[in-house]
């Protein structure tokens, strides 16, 4: 068993996931692993870091696929003993404008990956997650405009600090369920798939930073979600502001806090600072 940290980061073959792995290769003092669902399109992105001089590793994972979590799950058990960090990046977007997907649709492939997917490898990774160990939730600025869009009710129960993981499943399959009876505006929604389910991410995250302290307070893991900006990518198109290496500056941020940090914890990070939710 290897005895060299671990870096993980989800969806990483493009964009900004794959700066991410860019960074953490310069900046992670172990192993670094690109992956996506495409083996493919992860090894020629592992070529292309090669090329810069740099030596990223490779594993499938397909954040939709429970057996492909769990693959990497017991790969990274049997030879490493465990993971150092955990960078949740991979997320789909559908493009808001011109998309003619019904909405009902858009809403359940949306909240599959992007919350349930996630979800599935953190209930799958962080037991593995060692001491000192980080877990980088990459949600968005979406979730903050999202829940601003929900009813009180709503914004009440995912600003909660007693909301449990089981909770918020329901909350999330119910507005899958709400956009299929064409209510979800009437039963307090805003009508913004993606937004939903980064809603989704931050408070998840909220959750398992606050399960982290109850159950393994002496292990001192930090554990946040972030926005990483409006960045050009193919989800976010050409317009954006930021490069992908820049979009990756605050995810790595987190993944990087010194071991003698006890802070940021649980927090929605955006620009390197902690923003109100």
């Amino acid at each position: 068993m290897s005895s060299v940290p671990v870096a993980v980061v989800t969806g990483s073959n493009k964009g900004i996931g794959l700066a991410i792995v860019r960074a953490l290769c310069k900046q992670f003092p172990g192993d670094v692993y690109l992956t996506s669902r495409d083996p493919g399109r992860g090894q020629a992105a592992v070529a292309q870091l090669q090329q810069e001089g740099l030596r990223p590793l490779f594993h499938q994972l397909d954040i939709d696929d429970l057996q492909s979590i769990r693959a990497l799950r017991d790969f990274l058990k049997e030879k490493y003993g465990g993971l150092n960090v955990l960078v949740n990046n991979a997320g789909i977007a559908f493009k808001a404008v011109h998309d003619t997907t019904p909405f009902a649709i858009q809403a359940e492939v949306t909240l599959k990956t992007n919350f349930f997917g996630t979800r599935n490898v953190c209930t799958e990774l962080l037991p593995l997650m060692k001491p000192y160990g980080r877990v980088v939730n990459v949600s968005s600025m979406v979730s903050s405009s999202a829940l601003g869009g929900c009813s009180q009710e709503l914004q009440q129960k995912f600003r909660s600090d007693t909301i449990t993981e089981e909770e918020l499943v329901q909350l999330m399959t119910k507005f899958v369920e709400d956009t299929k009876k064409s209510v979800h505006e009437k039963e307090g929604w805003p009508n913004t798939a993606y937004g939903v389910s980064k809603i989704g991410v931050t408070v998840l995250s909220r959750i398992q930073a606050r399960l982290l302290n109850e159950q393994r307070k002496g292990d001192h893991i930090l554990l946040n979600a972030c926005c990483p900006g409006w960045v050009r990518t193919d989800m976010a198109g050409p317009k954006a502001t930021k490069s992908p290496d820049e979009g990756a500056e605050t995810p790595v941020y987190l993944a990087l806090l010194p071991s003698s940090a006890d802070s940021p914890h649980g927090q929605f990070v955006s620009n390197k600072t902690v923003r109100a939710w």
